[in-house]
């Protein structure tokens, strides 16, 4: 049984941020690393500026953004200067995910230079501890486990097939899975029913953070369990392997933010991106 109520949630102010906001970001720095890696002519590089991560993925690439400006450190003209030559001379816009706990003054510079806000993500956290139970009814038939390195090919095929119905998405979405699965660290999980892979998640550990993402399931087997089975067996796995905290984003409003919220997430404040026009 899910014991949550015993256990303090941290306070959403400007430590609790930069945690989340840093193991994101660092969760980005390894995929382009591990982009880099595996395709060499991808250009894929990161760097940090006034304690924001700024990364390459290729110009088309969500992944192509900063995290934590102006979270860490006071942003100046001559940073955010150093942050644009930088995409710009890799033929990429600049996009900016900024934590509402920012410095102020940051958003100022923002809007001066013509920025536009253009999405808005719930980021969401809980604590988590070994042995962790979720309040939910099983479906017995339903298995999850880790993935082995030879199985990635099917844990991608199986994750863009959870995307099929978005046709513009679905081949970006396989690439990407492929290669946030082979971050050092990062594990896989493949959730399957009479033997079949019907789902798929993603586990990303940073100091004492988990972050969860690469969720999907394919159509024909969905509302039968198996996110939720996923999301329980993420959870074990990242407090077993020292973890605190987990946490995820989502649309506000959306359902995966309710099921989240369904499952003891709260959210911690609701992020703002931003690009130039």
């Amino acid at each position: 049984m899910d014991t949550s109520a015993n256990v303090p949630y941290p306070l959403a102010d400007l430590a609790l941020s930069r945690r989340l906001e840093r193991a994101e970001g660092r969760s980005g720095a390894k995929f382009v690393e591990t982009r880099a890696r595996l395709f060499p002519q991808s250009g894929a590089q990161w760097i940090e500026v006034a304690g924001a991560l700024a990364m390459f993925d290729g110009p088309a690439s969500p992944i192509t953004q900063t995290f934590g400006l102006g979270l860490f450190d006071k942003v100046t003209p001559a940073d955010l200067d150093s942050i644009e030559t930088f995409f710009r001379d890799r033929g990429a816009l600049s996009f900016h995910e900024v934590s509402p706990l920012a410095d102020p003054g940051f958003i100022t510079l923002l809007t001066d230079r013509n920025y536009l806000p253009f999405e808005f993500t719930s980021v969401l956290f809980r604590p988590i501890w070994p042995g962790i139970r979720l309040p939910t009814a099983r479906n017995e038939q339903i298995r999850v486990r880790p993935i082995d390195l030879n199985e990635i090919d099917t844990w991608s095929s199986t994750s863009a097939r959870g995307w099929s119905e978005f046709a513009e998405v679905a081949g970006q979405v396989s690439e990407l899975g492929r290669i946030s699965v082979s971050i050092p660290g990062a594990v896989g999980f493949l959730t399957e029913l009479d033997g079949r892979p019907i789902a798929t998640g993603n586990l990303l550990l940073s100091e004492g953070v988990a972050l969860l993402a690469g969720a999907s399931t394919v159509p024909e087997a969905r509302k039968q369990g198996a996110q939720w089975a996923l999301l329980e067996a993420r959870l074990r796995h990242a407090a077993e392997s020292g973890c605190d905290l987990a946490m995820m984003g989502a649309a506000p409003g959306s359902a995966s933010q309710r099921n989240a919220e369904r499952h003891g997430f709260r959210i911690a404040y609701t992020r703002i991106k931003w690009r130039t026009k």
